[in-house]
């Protein structure tokens, strides 16, 4: 059991929060409104989880979640977050966040966005390309033939070995891109971006990502 922050109480945020409930995880939640708005969800994930303010939520995590707008990752609480996996759910939408020429012009990847945010904590990309609904019904334990893969992305193997972790705890086998300069071959519009695949075919996706 570890302590889990998450902030970003959208889809993917709640469905990875209920599922680190499920499993036995003391989870922290936040959004950009207010620990006051989550009551309902609370409520319902139960004693194991609590509603705190994104800087409490990260220095509750001994791990985080960051699941919220490219747009807003300026305002993450960088100290907070030091020293600790960050998980990166993040994709570019230009149409939520406004054109950034870097992405645009194909120069760099939200990932690496977020890690030159936070110099001192570990960015590993994960569930960026799984429809927020399946993050709790598609998993299948290991072993299980046409087990769903997602793929992750991260500088640090020691990262890479802990996203393979929870991605197993959730049900998927997990296949790596690279570093976090390669995590745009598993961005939106890109072959392997929310379809369904097992790790030899999202391995194939991977290799017929164009940039």
């Amino acid at each position: 059991m570890t302590h889990v922050g998450i902030i970003g109480a959208g889809h993917i945020g709640s469905a990875v929060a209920r599922g680190l409930v499920a499993q036995g995880h003391q989870v922290a939640i936040s959004n950009s409104r207010g620990p006051e708005t989550l009551s309902d969800l609370v409520a319902e994930l139960g004693e194991n989880a609590q509603a705190l303010t994104a800087k409490d939520a990260a220095a509750f995590g001994e791990w985080v979640v960051v699941t919220i707008p490219l747009k807003a990752i300026d305002g993450l609480p960088v100290d907070e977050l030091a020293g600790k996996f960050v998980v990166d759910t993040n994709n570019y939408y230009w149409e939520r966040d406004g054109h950034i020429a870097e992405l645009d012009e194909k120069k760099t990847t939200t990932s690496r966005m977020l890690q030159e945010r936070l110099p001192q904590s570990t960015v590993v990309k994960g569930f960026n390309h799984i429809p927020a609904a399946d993050i709790l019904t598609d998993g299948a334990p290991a072993g299980t033939p046409g087990r769903r893969a997602l793929a992750t992305s991260s500088d640090s193997a020691d990262a890479v070995t802990f996203i393979t972790k929870i991605y197993d705890d959730f049900g998927f086998d997990t296949v790596n891109v690279g570093g976090l300069d390669e995590s745009w071959r598993v961005e939106r519009d890109q072959p392997a971006y929310v379809v369904r695949q097992t790790a030899d075919e999202l391995r194939e996706n991977l290799a017929r990502a164009e940039r």
